[in-house]
């Protein structure tokens, strides 16, 4: 459901930069209405409920050629993931020019596993694998499986793959940008400029960038750290509200100088 606009005033937090204390005070500027959307995690059912909630608000609010960014973390965890994949495929196609995918870490651990089952499997495993396996019909697995099963579990998924998805998952980009507003799965770290950040930082995230703003005036919307409800603070908009726990997928709706966000709840 909607949430009323944000009162941008109390998100101005300072920051020290040499010495003195200034405050994040940029306005939101996109050069498009955006709805940046939260970690799914193997949620397709939610993922349906709130691409409804989207509609219907673009509609109403007017908007002209909106962008859906999604913040990566489509799988694991939740029991749906093959489904979610679908459901991005099927979007992308219908919408070529206004949606796009970011990769997230639990992609890139699903890629890592299909890279190297033995030695980067059992940590995907560990954080949701098993889930997005069980959803394209591997299981017999546990977190402990030895190499033998884990090659055989790899050989499988990779079979499962729908053609050209596993090269599209390993081709998503790290970040989008439109105007002053930067959408990132982890945020990023805000000593850098956006197009000189690490990749692991764009994936995993670091810790300055929830205790400094930013000096450029980019907004960073981001999603991987769970929060309750989701929130703008000092040029940070958290958007994971931990959809496969929570029951909650939520996004974040921006336009010049209006923040809103939209969820299942």
């Amino acid at each position: 459901m909607p949430i009323p606009l944000i009162d941008f005033a109390k998100h101005i937090l300072p920051f020290r930069k040499s010495g003195a204390r200034t405050p994040f005070s940029a306005r939101l500027a996109p050069e498009q209405p955006v709805y940046a959307i939260g970690d799914i995690h193997g949620s397709s059912h939610l993922l349906a409920q709130l691409l409804e909630v989207i509609d219907q608000d673009f509609q109403s609010a007017g908007y002209q050629n909106p962008h859906l960014v999604f913040v990566g973390d489509y799988v694991d965890r939740g029991e749906e993931s093959a489904a979610v994949l679908q459901q991005l495929t099927t979007l992308r196609g219908s919408l070529p020019n206004n949606v796009t995918c970011l990769m997230g870490n639990h992609e890139k651990m699903m890629l890592d596993f299909l890279d190297d089952p033995e030695e980067r499997g059992p940590r995907w495993l560990r954080n949701g694998g098993l889930q997005t396996l069980a959803s394209f019909g591997i299981g017999a697995l546990t977190e402990t499986a030895p190499p033998l099963q884990l090659q055989h579990a790899r050989s499988a998924l990779r079979q499962a793959l729908p053609d050209g998805l596993e090269d599209w998952l390993r081709g998503l980009p790290l970040y989008w940008q439109s105007g002053n507003v930067v959408v990132t799965h982890a945020g990023a770290d805000p000593t850098h400029p956006i197009q000189e950040q690490e990749r692991n930082t764009l994936l995993w995230g670091t810790r300055d960038f929830t205790k400094t703003p930013r000096p450029d005036g980019l907004w960073i919307v981001h999603g991987h750290i769970v929060v309750d409800t989701a929130h703008a603070e000092a040029g940070r908009i958290a958007v994971d509200t931990g959809a496969y726990f929570s029951g909650r997928l939520t996004a974040a709706a921006i336009a010049p100088d209006q923040l809103r966000f939209l969820d299942t709840g």
